[in-house]
């Protein structure tokens, strides 16, 4: 694909040879909604307003197969199209009574991407195309109005000169700035025609210098140029970026679409805006948009002025604003959803620009589905599938803590709901790198640009000094459910300093601030956030997503309280409890690692020993918060030497102690480093641990029994119902299950002989990690109550990756190589990893039909992997206790596609 700084080249036509038939250009009467893979969202949704008969300007479409045949041949255009294109505009011409460019009656055309899946502000636009001199007299000649032709220039100048010819935008801010400040005046509406003449000058002159060419003043070079830098913005930095982190494709390619201009710029008559049919942070039925007077569509989104709330317009134009808003709930009615609508204002003339479906919290999806369903406008299933699982997570991030009270240092406008703590950055970098090493950051600027999209992902939240809530910072933060407080005017931004100032208070990126993007508030300081709360819109679709489902969700909790969290987000019980994570706590660890380091059988059963009742009061915690739900206990699994200090660590405190230390303090670090060598391995993943461990070292294994069934009769004593499932991890040969479940049976069958307890019912079974468990799993299921598939490891084993490894080398370079589609630690690689689940849950079942499978890993939270897990067959997936929800909605939508008669 071509450059910004080179297109003319993809400018050419190309002797590629065409397909018989086959059409590169549409007009908007010629589309509709249904064609949205070919003419993208924007062009699918203005061919279908003009079809209903709502006011849209007239245009045409070059469709997405266009931008791939280029992209596939190194951005040469496909034979015919430039000329398609002149046909169209030939024909619009004829239309609408205007020539493109001229200087009697100009037709002046904006040239707009249109992704399939929309992109907010990831893809590039131009404006006004088609001015030139002699254009803009004819301009001002017909509408006796010079100075809105000559703004109308400047503004195309600017756009044209940073979409296509890649000259920087600051460049020409810089000059608008300069000139304003010569004149005494703050405002762009304040600058005469003769100003603005003067600035189109000065703005050609920023071209000239940046790229060493006049700008274009021929209309069809303009256009063809013009084209050829939309395609080439669906591979912008920006945009790949966005794509990765929705996980839309990168070969569907982007139309674009050529319309007449409207004109929002012409007096206090006219005006731009973009609204919602219903508010997207919160779901109610409500108004929510702005706009600006005398404005261009790019004024709103970019935030360069702080709008007005939409029902202020019903005071400067109420014919437009009650003809807006019937217009509204007709497009609500016909697409049955939210929908957010770009519009333009010609000189009291509604212009409707674009629809889509609006980007929306996370809160107000749920509102907004459990609304249209009470309104009868849809069905719960239908709701059900609108609803993104993954976005879901939003609402389970904490919030600020109302108790907390105290002096804010500002308040901007309330753009996207949440909480966030974090030091200051000022600019998307350094947002990206400190955010992707684990640090908490919060993103300060005067206002985001696409540009930003890194950035924005890997902060905590965002705060802006300008724009509104429809600007990028607000679209971009909610869509992604980063809280977000725009247009805080109070705001004094050093971009160079790297400080922000408010009034006399000063801060640096030494600083951490809090921003309330429910209130609008931001707060000096970290201040206490309390966890999230289920809302009743919550409780009631996912209750819709219980009633769908067939999968089970289990949690992963090592810990009563991540058992009590897992239990108010859902979950049926306790898919996988790490038994080693209660080794590692402070008090704990040294009782560990005396057990590991024990000489004789008698001192290492008295670390067990003492060992055993701080399991199972853990055990309890989890047995009482899961009461009549299973929970499934993981014997250890990880090496003893993880336990133990790091190798290199004790060889460094051994050679320092030799230089200076006691003999005592020498002995005993050699002592614990021969320990430490004896014990560590080459490649601990495939080493001593799992079942083996508990078979080299059956005592281990004895205890953590004694402890899960000791706690499950003194939860029992309780009058609760403890569910116990023992796991066996890392079995690859049913002779280790069968010797292992020996020994746990016989551990638990002899507590429960010795409490005299008859009827509590344990069962014991496996994690399936390795692709020999998944082959011979018929034969391992003669042993085993239950199958657990650790997708995690069996996904390392199948695929021969190590994960750690992996993520923080070649595997990123692998995703951008397109090497592979996705990252199979993330989603589960449904023809290697996804086959042995297959393999494995069939053949478990032959042997022991009735057996209970589910899967532990962490695919058991992601919607992708649950679609596949739910084909194959499996019982339940587990995940992390945040997760759950997400678990829940995906699981029923894995039903309502693979199997909608069963819905």
């Amino acid at each position: 694909m071509t450059t910004h700084t080179n297109s003319r080249a993809g400018a050419t036509a190309h002797p590629s040879v065409r397909a018989p038939g086959a059409r590169y250009v549409y007009d908007l009467s010629e589309g509709n909604a249904g064609m949205r893979a070919l003419l993208g969202g924007k062009g699918a949704g203005v061919a279908e307003m003009q079809r209903i008969g709502l006011p849209v300007p007239d245009g045409f479409t070059v469709t997405t197969a266009a931008c791939v045949a280029a992209m596939e041949d190194d951005g040469a255009w496909p034979g015919g199209l430039w000329d398609e294109i002149l046909t169209h505009l030939a024909t619009l011409e004829r239309r609408t009574g205007r020539t493109l460019g001229a200087a009697e009656r100009p037709l002046l055309v904006s040239v707009r991407s249109g992704a399939v899946v929309s992109m907010p502000g990831m893809m590039d636009t131009v404006l006004n195309l088609g001015m030139s001199d002699r254009a803009a007299q004819g301009l001002a000649a017909e509408s006796d109005d010079p100075r809105f032709a000559w703004d109308t220039y400047r503004r195309f100048v600017q756009m044209y000169g940073e979409v296509v010819e890649g000259v920087p935008g600051q460049a020409f801010e810089d000059e608008l700035t300069a000139l304003k400040d010569r004149r005494g005046v703050r405002r762009d509406a304040e600058l005469t025609a003769d100003d603005l003449r003067e600035l189109v000058k000065t703005f050609r002159g920023v071209v000239r210098r940046s790229t060493g060419h006049d700008l274009p003043t021929d209309p069809h070079d303009q256009l063809r140029r013009a084209v050829d830098a939309v395609f080439g913005s669906w591979n912008s930095p920006r945009a790949r970026v966005y794509r990765e982190l929705n996980e839309i494709p990168d070969d569907l390619g982007t139309a674009v679409n050529v319309m007449q201009m409207v004109f929002g710029n012409k007096g206090d008559t006219s005006a731009t805006g973009v609204c919602f049919t219903r508010n997207p942070a919160t779901g109610a039925r409500e108004r929510y948009g702005e706009f600006l007077l005398d404005a261009q569509g790019e004024d709103v989104v970019a935030g360069t002025r702080t709008p007005r709330r939409l029902p202020e317009l019903e005071s400067v134009l109420p014919g437009v604003y009650t003809q807006l808003l019937d217009t509204l709930d007709r497009l609500e009615q016909h697409y049955q959803d939210m929908q957010d609508v770009e519009f333009t204002i010609d000189d009291g003339t509604l212009y409707l620009l674009q629809v889509r479906t609006g980007k929306r919290t996370a809160a107000a999806a749920l509102r907004v589905a459990r609304d249209l369903v009470a309104e009868g406008v849809i069905d719960r299933p239908t709701a059900l599938r609108r609803i993104d699982p993954a976005q879901l997570d939003q609402l389970l991030h904490p919030t600020l803590d109302p108790a907390q009270a105290t002096t804010p240092l500002t308040h901007g406008l309330n753009a996207s709901p949440g909480a966030a703590v974090g030091t200051l950055v000022f600019d998307a970098d350094t947002a990206a790198e400190r955010g992707g090493a684990g640090e908490d950051v919060v993103l300060v600027r005067w206002e985001t640009t696409p540009d930003d999209i890194h950035g924005v992902a890997a902060a905590q939240g965002v705060l802006t000094a300008h724009g509104g809530m429809t600007s990028h910072a607000a679209v971009v933060a909610r869509g992604m459910g980063k809280p977000c407080v725009a247009g805080a005017g109070e705001l004094r931004i050093d971009v160079a300093a790297r400080t922000l100032a408010v009034g006399d208070t000063v801060l640096t990126e030494a600083d951490t601030i809090t921003v309330d993007g429910t209130t609008g508030y931001v707060y000096p300081g970290a201040l206490p956030l309390v966890p999230p709360q289920v809302t009743d819109d919550f409780a009631t679709v996912l209750g819709w997503a219980d009633d769908v489902r067939r999968l089970g969700v289990r949690a992963n909790a090592d810990t009563g309280e991540d058992a009590v969290r897992a239990r108010e987000l859902g979950a049926e019980g306790v898919g996988l409890c790490r038994t080693e994570h209660m080794f590692m706590a402070t008090d704990r660890l040294p009782v560990v690692q005396r057990m590991i380091l024990a000489d004789t059988t008698e001192d290492r059963q008295a670390a067990l020993d003492e060992l055993l009742p701080v399991q199972q009061a853990d055990f309890e915690e989890i047995f009482t918060a899961m009461t009549g739900l299973p929970v499934a206990v993981r014997l250890i699994d990880p090496p003893l030497h993880e336990f133990l200090p790091d190798l290199v660590e004790q060889s460094l405190l051994v050679q320092r102690l030799e230089a200076d230390g006691t003999p005592g303090e020498l002995e005993r670090a050699r002592t614990l480093l021969a320990h430490v060598r004896r014990l560590s391995e080459a490649n601990p993943m495939l080493g001593t641990r799992g079942v083996r461990l508990s078979l080299l070292h059956p005592e281990i294994g004895v205890m953590q029994t004694r402890a899960i069934v000791r706690a499950a009769l003194a939860v029992r004593g309780r009058g609760l119902d403890p569910r116990v499932e023992i796991m066996v991890p890392l079995v690859g040969y049913a002779e280790e299950l069968r010797r292992m479940r020996e020994i746990v049976v016989a551990t638990a069958d002899g507590e429960l002989d010795a409490a005299g307890v008859t009827d509590l019912d344990y069962r014991v079974g496996t994690m399936i990690e390795l692709p020999r468990a998944a082959l011979t799993a018929g034969e391992i299921a003669e042993h085993a109550d239950f199958f657990s598939f650790g997708t995690n490891d069996l996904t390392q084993t199948t695929v021969g990756i190590s994960r750690d490894d992996a993520e923080g080398s070649f595997l990123a370079a692998y995703l951008e190589a397109g090497v592979v589609r996705t990252n199979p630690f993330a989603s589960l690689d449904a023809d290697g990893v996804g086959e042995l689940v297959r393999i494995g849950v069939e053949r478990g079942l032959r042997t022991r039909p009735g057996l209970e499978t589910g899967v532990c890993g962490e695919h058991g939270g992601d919607p992708a992997s649950i679609a596949l897990l739910d084909e194959l067959g499996v019982d339940y997936v587990s995940c992390s206790p945040y997760r759950v929800p997400v678990a829940r909605l995906a699981a029923a939508q894995a039903r309502l596609d693979g199997a909608p008669g069963e819905a």
